[in-house]
Formats: C-alpha cells, sequence, structure tokens
C-alpha cells in the first residue's frame, strides 16, 4: 500500500510510567543495593507511585530484594544473555590494538534510545587520561559516539531529537550538515565540545546494515590534536574490520 505522503512520520516519545521503569532498572544496575527512598528521590515520585513499581519489578524477576534494597533479578539477565555473541568481548582485540597504537582511551557504545552507554572502556596508562563512565546515559550530541548514531538514524527521528535539544535553528542547519558529513565519511569527531580538553573520534559498527554500536578514542585535546585525524582512520578501520567479524558470526544484538 502507497504511503499516504499527507501523513506525519511517528516519531517515539517518552512515557512517563516507561521512563520510571527503566530508570528504576538502571538505578538499580548501577548500584549494590538501591533503597526505595533513593529511587524516589531520582524519580521525583511519590512513595505510594514508586513502590507499586518495584512491586509489579519484583513479582516478575526483574528486581530482587536484598538486605532492604533492590539489585536486578533474574529476568534482567535472561535478557542480557540472549544477546550473542557479546559484542563487547568480540571489539576487545580491535579496542586493545588501538590503545597500544595511540595509547588513549578506548570506548565501545551502544545506542539506547535517545543516549549512548558505553560497556566496554579501555583506558590510556597515561596519567592524564580521558575516564568514561561505564553503563551511564550519555547525549547523543555532541558526544562524538552520538554524532555517529546520529548521523544514521531516520531523517524523521533525527529532526525531532534536533529539535529537542539544539534549539537554536541556525546552529541545527550547521549541526544538520555535520551528520551528512559523517555519514558520507564514516566518521565523526568532537573536538572539545563536551569537555573543553578533551578530543574524540568515532565510526559505527554494523550488523546486517544497521549500526549496533560505535568505536571510539578519546583523550587531551593538546595531546591529540594534532594526529586526530590519524586516529580516525585506525579506528574506521577498526570498526570495518569489526562488522565484518559480525557479519561472519551472525551479528550480534539481533
Amino acid at each position: 500500500m502507497a504511503k499516504d505522503e499527507g501523513a506525519k512520520e511517528q516519531t517515539p516519545k517518552e512515557h512517563r510510567t516507561v521512563t520510571r521503569v527503566t530508570t528504576i532498572l538502571e538505578t538499580a544496575a548501577a548500584s549494590d543495593g538501591v533503597r526505595l527512598a533513593a529511587l524516589c528521590a531520582v524519580l521525583d515520585a511519590p512513595k505510594s507511585s514508586v513502590h507499586g513499581l518495584v512491586q509489579g519489578l519484583v513479582a516478575t524477576g526483574y528486581l530482587t530484594e536484598r538486605r532492604g534494597g533492590y539489585v536486578l533479578g533474574p529476568a534482567a539477565g535472561a535478557l542480557l544473555a540472549a544477546v550473542r555473541p557479546a559484542l563487547a568481548d568480540l571489539a576487545r582485540p580491535a579496542m586493545e590494538r588501538l590503545r597500544r597504537e595511540f595509547d588513549e582511551t578506548v570506548m565501545l557504545g551502544e545506542p539506547v534510545g535517545d543516549s549512548i552507554v558505553y560497556v566496554r572502556v579501555l583506558e590510556s596508562s597515561q596519567v592524564i587520561r580521558y575516564s568514561a563512565p561505564l553503563r551511564t546515559r550519555r547525549p547523543l550530541y555532541p558526544t562524538s559516539t552520538g554524532k555517529v548514531v546520529l548521523a544514521h538514524r531516520d531523517t524523521a527521528r533525527r529532526n525531532a531529537y534536533l529539535r529537542a535539544h539544539v534549539p537554536d535553528e541556525g546552529r541545527r542547519a550547521r549541526v544538520r550538515e555535520e551528520l551528512t558529513a559523517v555519514a558520507a565519511e564514516g566518521v565523526a569527531f568532537n573536538r572539545g565540545e563536551t569537555l573543553p580538553d578533551v578530543s574524540a573520534t568515532a565510526a559505527g559498527v554494523f550488523a546486517g546494515g544497521r549500526l549496533v554500536a560505535c568505536l571510539a578514542v578519546a583523550g587531551p585535546t593538546p595531546r591529540t590534536a594534532a594526529r586526530l585525524d590519524t586516529i580516525a582512520d585506525a579506528v574506521r578501520a577498526a570498526a570495518a574490520e569489526l562488522s565484518d567479524e559480525l557479519s561472519r558470526t551472525g551479528g550480534a544484538a539481533e
């Protein structure tokens, strides 16, 4: 059936209950046992509402009560175990090669909704280095990994994100131009846009033609600025090799 050209494309929107449930799970995953009061503070929601959600998650096995707090339950582990092969394990050799070559911090990030989450980080051995937070939602823009995600997102969803996070229309136009270049060149840069003294470059990892992750290298700008293009070439090549490996092994995060 031909698509009605007058119909608006649907773009994902946050749902308060869904957001609360996912925030509860993410908070529990990042702790050794989060208490109900802490969850209420994080969600800025009344105890009665949060308690009902928590008890529902306990009943379905996504949370387990432990010493007065809550941790992830067996149902969450079962879902995670279903992802084969583990992308972070497949990526480790390529990440180690990049770290040996440049001795800067190497990250593997996965798109999670309108965020990027680093699932594996190999830090530089140098005293002054970039330390990337693991399993924490980061904004898509202006991170280098997030730019890769946005560059490969459908137009309607990308524009919806930019309208929400880049209020100035002139700047949005420049960002769209940058993202077009990222898609064409296969690599994105962040030259001090998130942190003034940190520069980074990233490339996409694909499985079945779909972006599943981003490989990135970041370090102090005084040390990386002059060689960022060289690092970018190596990151792009490593990401392409990992994409080929995913194709040979049947892909990940299908």
